[in-house]
Parts: C-alpha cells; structure tokens; sequence
C-alpha cells in the first residue's frame, strides 16, 4: 500500500513524525510557514528539556548532533523557600536530559529531512486550503494549532480542567548563572524552585547559539508577587528589566539568586525572552471528512500542557514515534486506525496532562508528605526524577492521595 501522509508543522512532532516514516520508506510531506533561517532569528520559542527516552528517539533517527557532556545534566536539584528554613534536596536521573535552543533544533532536523530526501513546502495555511490538503493526502497530521487547523479538534472538557492560565510566564536565556561543571564534583542539574503562594522557576543549563546559556523559566501564580514579570518591558528599560528580575530572584528563589555573578547577569539576546501563559487544553484526537478522509492531532494540538513538569515536546515526540507505528503497519486509513493509534499514545499523553495539571494547584496533605518525604529519601526522590521520562509511571503514584500515601509506605521498609 503506497501511503502519502501530510504534516502541518514543523516542530518537534511533526519532524520527529515525518524523519521516522522516512525511515521506513513512506512518503512524508511537512507543510509550516517558517523556514530554517526564519526560525533562527525568530524570539526565543520556549525552554525545553529532551529527557533520555527522548534523547534515545533522536539517536534512533539519526539526528542526535549534540551527544557531547558539555550539554547535558544529571539530576534536579529541590528548592522550596521556605519562611526561615529553605528545603533543598536531590534526584538523580539513571541517564541524562539535555536541552537545546530550538531555534537551532528545528532547523537542523528540517534540513536533515531535506538532505535525506524529504520534501518542506513553506506556506501559510489559510482556512480555504483545508479541503484541498485531506483530499491532497491519504491522512493529514495536525501538529500546529494555527487558525482553522487547530479549531477542528473539539476541545475535550473533561480532560481540561482550567478555563484561565494557571502561571504567569516569564522565560528567558541569561549569561551569568552558574549551573554547575559537566564532568566536575558538583554536575549539571536543573533546579526546580519553589515560592509558596507566587510560583515556581525551573533553572535549566541549555545549549543555544553562542554556547552554554541558563533558562530561567518563572512560573508565577496570578495575584502573586512575581505575576508582574509577565508584562515587564525589557525593550522599555533594560536595565531596570534586569534589576527587577534580580531583586524579584533574591526574595523568592535565594538558591538560584545566589549562584548568579551580578555583574555578568542579563539575558543572552534581546530575543531571549518570552512572556505570556497558556491554558492546559486536550482536544480530540481526530476529525473526519467526507470521503472518509481523517485528520489526526499531534504535539499540542491534541494536549498542550503548562510547560512547569518539562512534558510538552517529550510527549509530542513519543505520540509521533507511536503514530508512525500506526503508519507503518496499518493497511487503511480509517476509524479502526484511530483507535488504534489512541489506544498507543493516550496513556502517556493523558497522564502528563493529568499530572502537570496536578502539580499547578496547591499541594494536598499527602503531597505535602512526599514532598517532606523525598528530602530524606535519595532513592525515592531519584524515583520521582527518573519518572520525569515516564509520566504514565508518575501518574500512577501520585493520581490520588491514596497512591501517594502507599507510594510512601512501599518505601517505609526499605528505608528502615
């Protein structure tokens, strides 16, 4: 059965998608607005981080070009700012994570897709040009949630929670943060900081153009103290842009505040910054046409979650490796096909939702107690960490306070 499939997008999951059917001989067309170059001189896209299982994909499609340990780091590093009595501990991944600017990641595997043969048309998508693409196409991949193409997946209430932004973002690339040696007696980790009431910050050592940068991602809750960065001018004032981030660091989260060399602090670039927020929102995961055509959603057209648990692009990379096993092996494009290919991914893409959405709200009793419990238990925080790869895993522990209570207890014995 020949098979042409078309991707609208061109980001993590529809490149991870369409290098993995080529792999396989499939005829893969990817459609985006953006060129490579466009997308590098683009503002700062977002900070994330590759967990292994991620990593491992890469590998597996050849487009792995940052395998060096001056990019990666090993653990989380727990910090809550507690009045008087900051908590601080540590969780080891079993391999490490990685993060790259996506200005630069993108790019490369697009052109690793048009060197191997791969076929890119740049052009933006407007509404009319929707019946013309599923007749175009044996199955057409959603991966953007652009305009009409996104507006076709029905949004899914009961696996949406929230109606308003949870967090108040402010993500940027700064110079001047110490995040540790590669190889040294204090390695490369990720802090996941914590102000009660205002927010959480995710310091993450990232690869961008001009080496090794620090991402401070600022989660901050509306109404806290930290909630004004979202709508802080850089462009306005640069300097009082700077010494606002610093005073608002030193109050809420010290731990990061102290690691930073104020005189070298500042963002990266200019276009090293990005503000705004985003509403966590699952849609449904397919639409049908007449002439039984399907449109299937990717990436976060079918879950985008807050990115505070750094599951948004794992997650759209693992439901495009599964979808094009569905690809690969199915012999028609239809209802059996779908269900199929949620019966693959839903667990996974399900239980990151589930879970992010979870750790947005103000921890539970039994929350309350692993959090207290893990900073005495190396292995149970390591647990926690490496999970961070299998948020299906996570999900299971921590769903209800009955498992987080029995996730603790399992433990208890071992420890004792």
């Amino acid at each position: 059965m020949n098979k042409s499939i078309g991707i609208v997008g061109a980001g993590i999951g529809g490149l991870h998608l369409a290098l993995y059917l080529q792999q396989h001989g499939i005829q893969a067309t990817v459609l985006t607005d953006r060129t490579p170059e466009q997308y590098a001189s683009a503002r700062l896209m977002n900070t994330v981080a590759h967990h292994s299982v991620t990593i491992a994909r890469e590998n597996e499609l050849g487009v792995n070009h940052w395998d060096d340990a001056a990019t990666i780091y090993h653990h989380h590093d727990h910090f809550f700012n507690f009045p008087g009595n900051g908590l601080l501990f540590r969780g080891a991944f079993k391999k490490p994570s990685r993060a790259v600017d996506y200005r630069m990641y993108l790019p490369a595997l697009m052109r690793d897709f048009e060197h191997r043969g791969g076929s890119i048309e740049y052009a933006s998508i407007q509404d009319d040009d929707i019946p013309a693409l599923v007749s175009r196409f044996d199955l057409l991949v959603v991966s953007t949630g652009k305009g009409a193409l996104g507006r076709m997946f029905a949004h899914r209430p009961e696996l949406s929670p929230y109606s308003q932004p949870q967090r108040l973002l402010c993500v940027g690339l700064y110079d001047g943060v110490d995040h540790g040696s590669p190889d040294g007696d204090d390695p490369r980790g990720v802090t996941l900081s914590v102000s009660p009431g205002h927010g959480e910050m995710i310091v993450i050592p990232t690869l961008s153009f001009s080496g090794m940068k620090t991402a401070l991602l600022m989660e901050n809750i509306p109404g806290g103290d930290m909630a004004d960065l979202v709508s802080l001018s850089y462009d306005a004032d640069p300097a009082a842009f700077r010494q606002t981030i610093l005073d608002k660091l030193e109050k809420h989260h010290p731990h990061t505040y102290n690691r930073i060399d104020t005189h070298r602090f500042g963002l990266a670039q200019p276009l090293d910054l990005l503000q705004g927020a985003v509403v966590p929102t699952v849609r449904q995961s397919s639409v049908a046409f007449d002439g039984e055509k399907f449109a299937v959603a990717l990436g976060d057209v079918h879950s985008v979650v807050d990115p505070l648990m750094g599951q948004g692009a794992n997650i759209a990379s693992y439901a495009a490796f599964e979808l094009g096993k569905a690809i690969v092996e199915t012999v028609a494009f239809d209802a059996r096909f779908v269900e199929e290919v949620d019966r693959a991914r839903e667990n996974r893409v399900f239980a990151a939702a589930r879970w992010t959405n979870l750790m947005l709200r103000p921890p539970s009793e039994a929350m309350g107690r692993l959090i207290l419990t893990m900073a005495q238990d190396r292995e149970l925080c390591d647990e926690f960490t490496d999970n961070f790869n299998y948020p299906e895993r996570q999900w299971d522990r921590v769903a209800t306070d009955k498992r987080i209570h029995a996730w603790i207890d399992r433990r208890a014995p071992l420890a004792a």
